[in-house]
């Protein structure tokens, strides 16, 4: 893998346009976090056209539960949660509001990959049972909305060199699809060796 790559919030259209998909990100500002509850709220939110509790333009959302804090750490375990359970309600989010990346794990559907083209976004992936890594670049946990969410609540967090790995990127490319293709490619080759 190459060198990573340093990004910051907020988080432009020209920075996700120099990100390709393999990418490996370490990411530094403000990120928020909001799993499937939040956003169903956030949509309803623009459904009424009552503004949200965060601003969102150039934002990158983490789907993350983060568990209690024990006593002197800022936040617990805080690994990403699977990313399609959010696929509703991306592509708006992206088109009303200019989010412009998403955190989490899993695959994305073709629409969400669709808006991440048409508005200059990226998708990443945080590695899945590394919460406590992932913990420990959170320099501040703040309530934003939604404390009756408890775990899914919108969290504004600071972090410092949140390390992440481009999939998705603004270009149409997905590491998924490319990574297994360059998998199976090797596995033949391998075969074709061994004869």
């Amino acid at each position: 893998m190459n060198e990573k790559k340093r990004i910051t919030t907020p988080f432009t259209a020209e920075q996700a346009r120099l990100l390709r998909a393999g990418d490996a990100v370490l990411i530094t500002g403000t990120i928020y976090t909001g799993r499937d509850a939040a956003h169903k709220r956030l949509i309803e939110l623009l459904d009424a056209g009552k503004p949200l509790p965060c601003e969102l333009r150039d934002q990158i959302i983490y789907y993350v539960g983060p568990t209690p804090a024990r006593p002197g750490d800022i936040i617990g375990a805080a690994g990403p949660t699977t990313s399609y359970r959010m696929d509703a309600y991306a592509p708006r989010l992206m088109a009303e509001t200019g989010l412009r990346g998403m955190i989490g794990k899993g695959l994305r559907s073709p629409r969400v990959a669709a808006a991440i083209r048409d508005h200059h976004g990226v998708y990443l992936a945080a590695i899945g049972g590394a919460g406590a890594l992932l913990a420990s670049t959170v320099r501040s946990c703040e309530m934003v909305a939604y404390p009756d969410l408890q775990s899914e609540a919108i969290r504004r967090l600071e972090v410092v060199d949140f390390p992440a790995v481009v999939v998705l990127d603004c270009e149409g490319n997905n590491l998924y699809e490319s990574g297994r293709r360059a998998y199976l490619d090797f596995v033949r080759a391998q075969q074709g060796g061994e004869r």
